[in-house]
């Protein structure tokens, strides 16, 4: 299967990191793919560095928001409606991949109800430290399971768009795992190569790091987006509350 990957990687200042994310990408053993790194309105030296690499590799791309949306997924929607790959994929500008992330997740599509395939991911600190601070995403999953919380990393997830078509954001949050719930609504299976494909880099001054903010989030998404009914939102609460905190943990 050598179907191209177009990858989406929204960016504003990053550029203590930007660099390291590009450099994932280009070594990926997969080679049939292209990178869009949508700026949305960067003050720092960001996209000076992502010119050098448009400049080296026709593959990589950079767009522009006309005015900052403070929200990442603008820029992946822009991105997604400039792809012309049959997967979609998405990598944050502070995040890597490892090598072999697409060649190990690209077979799986493979199984005809599979519309979504993710991966394990390891958390890195800030400034890039590693202690094998692994986070192990279930074998597979379903709509209903996904109800119970998000196991699809943002940076290990890649749709096939030959079964579901393009899909796009949201404009709320916890944008991805909507997505996701959106695609195996559908019927589709979500499944995990059970490796570690990413590194996930924890900020201090990342949304995700403030969970007390996050939780009404959660909450507007199975009462008013899946409309589960207040009896199952509660259910589904407990158990995203449960795994945020395990997660948390790692």
């Amino acid at each position: 299967m050598m179907d191209k990957v177009s990858i989406i990687m929204p960016m504003h200042n990053a550029e203590c990191f930007v660099d390291e994310a590009i450099r994932s990408v280009l070594a990926q053993s997969y080679a049939n793919w292209e990178l869009f790194v949508i700026d949305d309105c960067s003050t720092d030296r960001s996209t000076a560095l992502v010119q050098k690499y448009v400049q080296k590799d026709s593959r990589v791309h950079l767009l522009t928001t006309k005015r900052s949306s403070g929200m990442p997924c603008t820029p992946r929607n822009e991105g997604i409606r400039q792809a012309t790959g049959r997967f979609i994929a998405f990598l944050d500008s502070d995040d890597a991949w490892l090598p072999k992330k697409l060649e190990e997740q690209l077979p799986l599509f493979e199984h005809p109800d599979t519309a979504i395939v993710y991966g394990n991911y390891e958390k890195m600190a800030e400034n890039g430290e590693r202690k094998g601070r692994i986070f192990t995403a279930p074998k597979q999953t379903t709509y209903t399971a996904l109800l119970r919380g998000n196991v699809i990393g943002n940076l290990t997830g890649i749709y096939d768009t030959a079964k579901v078509g393009k899909k796009y954001f949201r404009e709320l949050h916890h944008e991805d795992y909507v997505l996701w719930l959106s695609i195996l609504k559908q019927g589709y299976v979500a499944r995990n190569t059970n490796t570690v494909v990413g590194l996930y880099r924890v900020r201090s001054q990342s949304v995700s790091s403030r969970k007390l903010t996050v939780l009404p989030w959660q909450w507007n998404i199975y009462v008013n987006i899946e409309k589960t009914g207040y009896p199952k939102a509660l259910f589904y609460y407990v158990c995203y509350a449960y795994k945020a905190f395990r997660k948390r943990l790692i």
